[in-house]
């Protein structure tokens, strides 16, 4: 099949990923926080939220012996110590992976597709840019954490409350992107023509114009997931993301802050899994942007 040939072209960039450490680096380790998460059960956990006041405040590696629900005792190694409520903060840590990993795909997603629509839109028609991107301007005028703090606010507090706020404040960067790009595809000699043919709106878009947003896109989306990620921490350690009892790396933190001189590890663990995933999806992130960008695939 000829190089030149969608098909061609599609494998010659997936043989590239497969060539970048960037890309293959960022991408295991982020299937590694995802087994983990999806795995919680089976990692020699307890129950994120089981209380046991008996084993409050252990360093990591203490070892306590617990009773079973058919009342059977067991030792059971404390691998990152507990909390000020003697939860196992191990536990917590990996189940946390799953609200943190399902917040950031969630968020990305969501922005993702209705920034595209309203970007598409805003590009093209000139009535609707005016109003758009107006109220994007507004948007992008308060700070993020700001915004998502003020959404959290007037709702309830919870999963849901928490992905719609950030969704919002992510939303005009796709926007601003896909209607950039809008702008400058609508101008080629083969859009106009296009035009001039009588090719119907909406094919335009989906079939001339759409193509050439999906790879900056999905380089933005990936900057969304991790700043989604920290995000949800943030408000979480703030307090006013999601309930103390679901357990997230920014709860958790939040929770260990009060003797984090004496107890360093209630902090110190989900940070490391916060920072690490943060840093691989910033890496696959930068290494599509490396081989999608045109620019970048030459001088690679």
């Amino acid at each position: 099949m000829n190089a030149t040939t969608p098909s061609g072209g599609r494998a010659t960039v997936l043989r590239a990923m497969l060539q970048s450490p960037s890309v293959m680096l960022g991408a295991a380790i982020l299937l590694c926080i995802l087994i983990i998460g999806l795995s919680a059960p089976f990692l020699h956990t307890l129950s994120p939220d089981e209380i046991n006041p008996s084993v409050r405040n252990k360093l990591p590696g203490y070892e306590a012996t617990l009773r079973d629900d058919e009342g059977n005792k067991f030792n059971f190694v404390h691998l990152m110590g507990t909390d000020s409520l003697g939860r196992d903060v191990y536990s917590r840590v990996v189940y946390g992976a799953r609200v943190s990993l399902l917040i950031g795909a969630t968020v990305a997603a969501l922005s993702a597709a209705i920034g595209l629509v309203l970007g598409l839109l805003s590009g093209y028609f000139r009535w609707v840019d005016a109003v758009v991107m107006r109220v994007m301007d507004g948007l992008m005028a308060i700070p993020a954490i700001l915004l998502a703090l003020s959404m959290v606010a007037l709702l309830n507090a919870g999963l849901s409350t928490v992905i719609l706020a950030i969704t919002l404040t992510e939303i005009p960067r796709v926007v601003r992107l896909v209607r950039s790009v809008v702008l400058s595809v609508r101008e080629e000699p083969y859009v106009e023509a296009a035009i001039s043919s009588g090719t119907p709106t909406h094919v335009l878009l989906v079939r001339h114009i759409l193509p050439n947003t999906i790879a900056p896109l999905i380089v933005q989306t990936t900057y969304i997931a991790a700043h989604a990620i920290l995000v949800e921490a943030v408000l979480s350690f703030l307090g006013v993301g999601i309930s103390p009892e679901t357990p997230t790396w920014g709860n958790i933190m939040a929770e260990g802050r009060a003797l984090f001189v004496m107890l360093p590890h209630n902090i110190f663990f989900p940070g490391v899994f916060l920072a690490t995933t943060v840093l691989a999806v910033n890496l696959f992130g930068d290494g599509l942007r490396d081989l999608l960008d045109p620019r970048m695939r030459k001088r690679l």
